[in-house]
């Protein structure tokens, strides 16, 4: 069965309308949900999730104990030998995710690089993620290069440095040229 991996920025806490009918749609359509258990979008996906009865779920987490589980759903716990509560701890269960999604749906406030990381997870696996650009109020699909270096600049040049700063942006977009290149030599 297709999964849907969910997430999205920290920072943002309320489901705008037209990524609630998104997941309705993915509901309806009976996929399966890997979502995680931070606070900000992770809750708020799980509430909604749960509100709407939505039983093809699993939280994701680094660790023993999911941060949240709302729902109650299955738990998948991931092993990570990084410092608890680092940035690398909980990337463990983000990769995870891309490894077992089929397809992502991103919240992004386009400058969140673990949001932006989790695209990058699923393109490098040849996953197609359409974000939802918080600020702009629309979806965009990164299934290539061109449209993950599009994304990027929905970011402030502020938030693009500090992305290369933190999670090696512009070298990951160049990685990624680079094979998609050699796939058609």
């Amino acid at each position: 069965m297709t999964t849907v991996f969910i997430a999205g920025s920290m920072n943002i806490t309320r489901l705008d309308h037209k990524v609630k009918e998104r997941i309705d749609k993915i509901i309806a359509s009976n996929l399966n949900v890997v979502v995680g258990d931070a606070d900000g979008v992770d809750k708020s996906i799980q509430s909604y999730l749960f509100e709407r009865r939505a039983c093809n779920a699993v939280v994701y987490c680094s660790g023993c104990q999911p941060r949240n589980n709302v729902g109650n759903w299955p738990v998948r716990n991931i092993e990570s030998m990084h410092t608890p509560g680092s940035r690398a701890f909980f990337t463990a269960k983000d990769i995870e995710m891309a490894k077992v999604a089929d397809y992502g749906l991103m919240i992004w406030d386009a400058k969140s690089t673990g949001t932006l990381s989790n695209v990058i997870e699923l393109l490098i696996r040849k996953k197609k993620t359409v974000v939802f650009v918080n600020k702009e109020k629309e979806f965009k699909t990164v299934a290539d290069v061109p449209n993950l270096e599009a994304l990027s600049m929905c970011m402030s040049e502020h938030a693009r440095l500090k992305a290369d700063e933190k999670i090696h942006l512009f070298d990951k977009i160049e990685t990624l040229k680079h094979e998609q290149s050699q796939m058609f030599a």
